[in-house]
């Protein structure tokens, strides 16, 4: 079966085993892709699993960030395992076999912008083009259908794998430390964001398949979640090359004796350097930034940006920098009160610190997701970016609410100052005289 060629070099990339023999011809809108997405699903011995993710160009958002489907037997009949997942938490419900006509096509009705299905004999993948045309393409595979049910609640990360007793999270037997379970748990919340966030991204044809993929950590210290992420990303399959930059001498050695131990220094490697003189051979495809300190983060999203990264993942440290500038301003009415007391004040600049680095993000092409990765008891700096590069050009609206908050707190971001024109990011003085366009 020949696979199609989509024309669009920001479409889906093809497995290179779909590309053999002949030519193919271009990608063309196929009027019967739904019905083919919509078999395949219903086949009750041919599925093996599905993905929903992404959104519609010009529709709402799905009441979930994605869906995953496949088969399971339970107490002897066949039911379609529907999980369903939101920023903090996945939703399983099991549908008899006899109702999953009705449940498919209700899930088919929600405006997911990819749908990423895999058969016993091939795979499709189906995405909506701007004007809303189905393109699907098709890829002869083979794989088994595995209906099992596992009851047993799986962790992401095995707390028996060797990275994390050569780091001295987890004992020799396997089991996590009683002092390291907030550390244990970060890196794993991280990393339940980080697969399905690369997921979509694969999916929607923003991160191409057929070759390495390339992962940097920026501000690695101690590398707890460079090798978290090395280990997550190889076990389900991907060919990963990770590199871990630091400008801590004594950090690097010690995450380059681990890295040689456990035998992955062929593809995990660690540079010195600081964040803003980082600089790699080969453009990421993912950058991550677990908790750079207050500026350190503006830092880290700029040279993402800069490297055009597909996906960014950043959870933000301390917020020093805006909740200075809070101190000499005078606050926009009635919200004095919020800069008045001192811990007001500091937790407010968090709050304003991650929303001005959205907005910037969104002015220079991402999609920005603002979550909570982990519960607040195993860490208080328990938000992440999540940002996907789209290249969308920002709307007047979006440039409009950002020029508008800093002209009224009298602030500027750092991330503005790296990623933005002298014009987008003159001081809110000078803004705040001047008329907002609507």
């Amino acid at each position: 079966m020949q696979a199609e060629v989509h024309p669009d070099p920001s479409g889906p990339a093809l497995d290179p085993r779909a590309t053999s023999g002949d030519p193919a011809p271009a990608s063309q809108p196929e009027p019967g892709a739904w019905e083919v997405i919509r078999t395949a699903l219903l086949d009750q011995t041919g599925l093996v699993r599905a993905l929903a993710a992404g959104r519609r160009r010009g529709a709402e958002a799905p009441p979930y960030l994605r869906i995953e489907l496949r088969y399971v037997d339970l107490k002897g009949q066949r039911h379609l395992q529907i999980t369903e997942y939101d920023e903090r938490q996945a939703h399983t419900r099991n549908v008899a076999a006899s109702d999953s006509e009705k449940a498919v096509d209700e899930l088919l009705d929600l405006p997911y912008g990819t749908w990423h299905v895999e058969t016993t004999t091939e795979t499709l993948r189906l995405r909506y083009t701007k004007k809303g045309k189905e393109l699907l393409h098709r890829q002869e595979d083979s794989r088994e259908q595995k209906t099992g049910h596992d009851r047993v609640k799986q962790r992401v990360l095995d707390p028996a794998a060797p990275f994390l007793i050569e780091l001295g999270i987890s004992d020799h037997q396997g089991r996590v430390k009683p002092s390291r379970q907030a550390k244990y748990k970060q890196i794993e919340e991280f990393c339940k964001l980080l697969a399905p966030a690369l997921d979509e991204a694969v999916s929607a044809g923003r991160i191409t398949t057929g070759r390495p993929l390339q992962v940097v950590d920026l501000g690695c210290g101690n590398a707890y979640l460079t090798l978290a992420a090395y280990h997550l990303l190889s076990a389900a399959g991907h060919d990963v090359r990770m590199t871990g930059i630091d400008h801590n001498p004594a950090a690097r050695k010690r995450n380059t004796r681990v890295v040689e131990a456990l035998g992955w220094q062929d593809h995990l490697r660690f540079v010195d350097a600081t964040i803003q003189a980082a600089e790699l051979d080969v453009r990421p495809d993912v950058v991550l930034a677990l908790h750079a300190c207050d500026t350190a983060t503006d830092d880290a999203l700029a040279r993402a940006v800069g490297w055009e990264a597909p996906l960014v993942l950043a959870a933000p440290c301390c917020h020093h920098d805006i909740q200075k500038q809070l101190k000499s301003v005078s606050p926009p009415a009635p919200y004095a009160l919020m800069t008045r007391y001192g811990i007001v004040r500091e937790r407010f600049a968090d709050v304003l610190t991650d929303s001005l680095r959205a907005a910037v993000l969104r002015q220079v092409g991402y999609r920005v997701e603002v979550v909570q990765f982990v519960d607040s008891q195993h860490t208080p700096r328990n938000l992440l970016l999540r940002a996907a590069r789209t290249g969308a050009k920002p709307t007047a609206d979006v440039q409009s609410e950002y020029q508008t908050l800093i002209a009224d707190w009298q602030v500027t971001p750092r991330l503005a100052q790296l990623l933005l024109p002298p014009a987008a990011e003159a001081r809110p003085e000078q803004a705040a005289g001047s008329e907002v366009m609507p």
